[in-house]
């Protein structure tokens, strides 16, 4: 069995005394550390494969510290920023002032990238599209006046969360249509460090119909349906449930507490991540470390359902000793 299929009987909440992990650094993390990682646990092959310039530096460094998950290359489209005026008052604006850049010209070779990397070396490949919605409509306007904007001139804001939603489809029918991805991940920071960002029901009146256009058509091709969020957004975990979502990161225990996760939605949401970045892996011993996160692998893992990961990006703050404590706790969780 290789590291896809352990990752997709986690998926589907199977007992499995393989926990898979996935552990991402921020890329200032990966400038850092990369080489002192590569050097710690590298094998010959992804030494030979990162020299050959076929694995990228972060590829090798996620493939030697064991990652069961790999980011797979995906076609996207961004705002062309450096068209964005100083200011401008009307939301309306947005989209007319800030033309998007497309880039159909990456689906073939991300889709011919995505297969190799599967074939070679066993992993589960997932498309991460970390701001695809709300963040997007956020980091245009800015995130004080998209909130205005919603309370304000809901119409105006309904118009530019759904010319985003409308400019994601083409591309997620797109990505769809690719054998190998196994997931696709769609992010938007919906949460605060205390609640929602916005009220649920607002949330569900602006948010979740454009969010369901997207699921949908996750969910026909069989792809898993994988969400990240920031926060603690427990008002809206129902309607996620029910909305399709499979995988839920980053699971901040700061906001959201693991063993209520575990208990009322273990059963329907596979959890990636979890383990602190705001407390223990900055600033506990590397013993705390390994203790912490081991709790966290066997709270969360029980029956199936979890992936080993921090609650966020691992940040230059966490010292060298700290990050290898947590790669080796889940290396031995996942049997490597």
């Amino acid at each position: 069995m290789n590291k896809r299929e352990h990752v997709l009987r986690a998926l589907r909440h199977e007992t499995d005394s393989i926990v898979p992990m996935c552990i991402h650094l921020t890329g200032d993390c990966y400038n850092v550390y990369s080489d002192r990682l590569l050097a710690d646990y590298a094998d010959a092959d992804i030494m030979d494969d990162y020299r050959s310039g076929f694995l990228s530096r972060i590829e090798a460094v996620n493939l030697a510290i064991g990652n069961f998950m790999l980011p797979a290359p995906f076609p996207w489209w961004d705002w062309d920023w450096a068209q964005r005026p100083a200011a401008y008052d009307d939301p309306d604006e947005a989209p007319k002032m800030l033309p998007p850049i497309v880039r159909w010209d990456a689906a073939d070779y991300c889709f011919e990238r995505t297969k190799t990397l599967r074939d070679k070396y066993g992993v589960y490949m997932a498309a991460f599209v970390w701001g695809s919605h709300w963040e997007k409509a956020n980091a245009v306007r800015g995130i004080e006046n998209m909130l205005a904007d919603m309370a304000g001139e809901p119409e105006a804001a309904q118009r530019l969360l759904d010319f985003i939603i409308d400019t994601n489809m083409p591309y997620l029918e797109k990505m769809v249509t690719c054998p190998d991805y196994d997931g696709i991940l769609l992010g938007s920071d919906w949460g605060t460090q205390r609640d929602l960002i916005m009220s649920p029901e607002m949330w569900r009146e602006m948010i979740a119909p454009g969010e369901m256009r997207e699921y949908r058509v996750i969910k026909a091709s069989g792809k898993q349906l994988m969400v990240h969020s920031c926060g603690d957004i427990r008002k809206i975990l129902p309607d996620l449930c029910e909305m399709g979502v499979e995988m839920l990161n980053p699971v901040q225990p700061e906001c959201m507490d693991l063993a209520f996760l575990k208990q009322a939605y273990g059963d329907k949401l596979t959890f990636w991540g979890g383990i602190s970045t705001q407390r223990v892996l900055p600033y506990g011993t590397p013993a705390e470390v390994r203790a912490e996160a081991a709790r966290v692998i066997r709270l969360m893992s029980n029956h199936g359902g979890y992936v080993t990961c921090s609650s966020q990006e691992i940040q230059t703050d966490v010292p060298y000793e700290n990050l290898c404590a947590l790669i080796d706790t889940a290396r031995e969780f996942a049997g490597l």
